[in-house]
């Protein structure tokens, strides 16, 4: 049990609520494509390597698509059920270590691609595991950043995760933050910095 358990039987009984062609904050994807590339990053060993590897995205495509094909009712069975017997996250703690940042991300990428969405109420156990993964993934999902970066939370958190002679602070809750490091503009969040320099972190490329 943790925060990703708890965003994956969440994700689940919105998708069910939602149906499998609404739009998501992925470019391009619909739910059922988001579904179906969680059962892909967690079954399917030959071709979970293509959502990194851009020499094997192609096949990763065609099975992600053939997945995504599925009755609505079974695909969204296999998210929440869970990874395949053999993954290595079917374990518990290392599930959650890998897994926190995925569903909640893409727990709000089905929740914001809806009109009229709002953040959801601080929680603080949700709002901890944010933060961890925010600060930790900014390091790698910031890389091509032209300027220096720093996260900081209302509560007062702070962490800079990208130096740079041009410093912007990103200001959020940390599911704001989260969503921001991985690419979402649909987010609550504040910049202080030279105008330069904020467009220029708004304009770079964002997320693995």
């Amino acid at each position: 049990m943790g925060v990703a358990a708890d965003e994956r039987r969440a994700l689940s009984r919105l998708l069910t609520e939602a149906g499998p062609d609404e739009p998501t904050l992925c470019q391009g994807w619909l739910t059922r494509d988001l579904a179906a590339h969680l059962v892909v990053r967690e079954s399917r060993p030959d071709a979970a390597l293509g959502i990194v590897l851009p020499l094997l995205a192609g096949h990763t495509r065609r099975v992600q698509d053939a997945i995504a094909a599925q009755p609505w009712p079974r695909l969204v069975e296999r998210v929440r059920r869970g990874p395949a017997w053999y993954w290595p996250t079917a374990i518990g703690k290392l599930g959650e270590l890998a897994d926190t940042a995925e569903f909640l991300v893409h727990h709000e990428d089905v929740r914001r691609g809806r009109p009229g969405w709002e953040p959801r109420p601080a929680d603080p156990t949700r709002d901890a595991a944010a933060w961890r993964a925010a600060s930790t993934a900014a390091k790698l999902n910031l890389r091509r950043v032209p300027v220096g970066v720093t996260l900081r939370t209302p509560g007062g958190d702070a962490a800079v995760v990208r130096g740079g002679a041009e410093q912007v602070t990103v200001t959020g809750d940390p599911v704001e933050l989260l969503l921001f490091v991985f690419g979402r503009d649909a987010v609550h969040v504040a910049f202080q910095g030279g105008p330069a320099a904020v467009g220029h972190l708004k304009a770079a490329g964002r997320g693995i």
